[in-house]
């Protein structure tokens, strides 16, 4: 039980960081983000706190995914689209990562900040290097919690951006409203190593590095991709993916995507598929989260540590099942033992 002096003492510091982020001070909310990332269990209380009194002032978003192959130009695309936003269109933009990738050298999204020098000094740009350890859960449930504390703080386009590969495209995914996919132009490899699974997601596709002698195989991939979408079954939201080629170089075809998700945000709002999808994707992350915290008490159970180690040599060995093992570990954790 926490203490009534250090109820206030906690609350009074979390009433700071609140109204730090609703009035937009970035030095607050780099902190608030800080505690929210914070594997320290005192920081947990505190982090929940400043949550659920910034949802009021949160929602009001384009939430946008970005994904790709590496050395697509994820991050100068992103660059190109945030300064388009950000000087032409009067708009606040925040750029989240998510990078399960690298546990010691930070994977590439210092790299990307570094890339993105002129937007990282935009007043009204904010780019935020993903937590680096945890799992994949981990790492994607701490940036669903930052687009809330970026949406209170005023930033009105939330970028995120998917530095690793494999699951945390479907992770990315289910906290945004619009995924775009970004792909190479390469003739007769149309999925480039991309799963099916995750050109089905995208509500757009757009070629990249279309410009010089690139060009004519941009417009041969576009020709390749448009063909090959009409093959996939229809989406829930009614919306059918574009294809597009864009240039980071010459800016040919970003503003061009950006008025696509526009597009698609007016129709998905209009219709109501935008509120249902956003409230289906809190439900799932709260189940996220359950699941997270019985894996993490369960492995952190002193019972279960104990003898862990000794059933998984008994498994490798095959002296006993997986199966078997796995229920003497549930049966420790939930104290059904003799």
């Amino acid at each position: 039980m926490v203490s009534q002096k250090k109820r206030q003492k906690i609350q009074l510091e979390a009433d700071d960081y609140v109204k730090g982020i609703v009035h937009s001070d970035i030095s607050v909310l780099s902190q608030a983000i800080t505690i929210i990332e914070s594997a320290l269990h005192e920081h947990l209380e505190l982090s929940n706190y400043i949550i659920d009194n910034c949802l009021e002032k949160s929602g009001n978003s384009v939430r946008v995914g970005i994904t790709g192959v590496p050395g697509v130009g994820k991050s100068s695309f992103i660059e190109m689209l945030g300064l388009h936003l950000v000087n032409d269109l009067g708009r606040k933009v925040a750029v989240l990562a998510v990078d399960p990738t690298s546990h010691v050298s930070r994977g590439s999204i210092l790299g990307d900040k570094v890339r993105m020098e002129q937007l990282s000094r935009h007043p009204d740009a904010f780019i935020r290097p993903s937590p680096t350890s945890g799992s994949m859960g981990g790492v994607a449930r701490k940036t669903r919690e930052t687009i809330i504390l970026c949406e209170a703080a005023g930033f009105d386009t939330i970028i995120i951006e998917t530095v690793g590969v494999g699951q945390s495209e479907i992770s990315v995914h289910s906290m945004v409203d619009f995924f775009l996919l970004l792909m190479l132009a390469r003739a007769g490899d149309s999925l480039q190593g991309i799963k099916r699974g995750v050109v089905e997601m995208a509500d757009a596709l757009a070629i990249t590095k279309a410009d010089g002698d690139n060009i004519k195989n941009a417009e041969i991939a576009m020709k390749e991709y448009r063909n090959a979408l009409r093959l996939f079954p229809p989406k829930d939201s009614g919306w059918d993916p574009r294809v597009y080629k864009c240039s980071s170089l010459t800016g040919e075809g970003i503003m061009e995507i950006w008025e696509t998700v526009l597009e698609y945000f007016d129709k998905a709002k209009n219709s109501g598929y935008l509120i249902k999808n956003r409230q289906e994707q809190a439900k799932y992350w709260m189940h996220e989260t359950v699941l997270a915290n019985l894996k993490d008490g369960f492995y952190n159970n002193p019972g279960v540590r104990a003898v862990i180690n000794k059933l998984e040599q008994k498994v490798i060995k095959g002296d006993i099942s997986s199966f078997t093992a796995a229920k003497k570990l549930i049966d420790i954790y939930l104290g059904r033992t003799n």
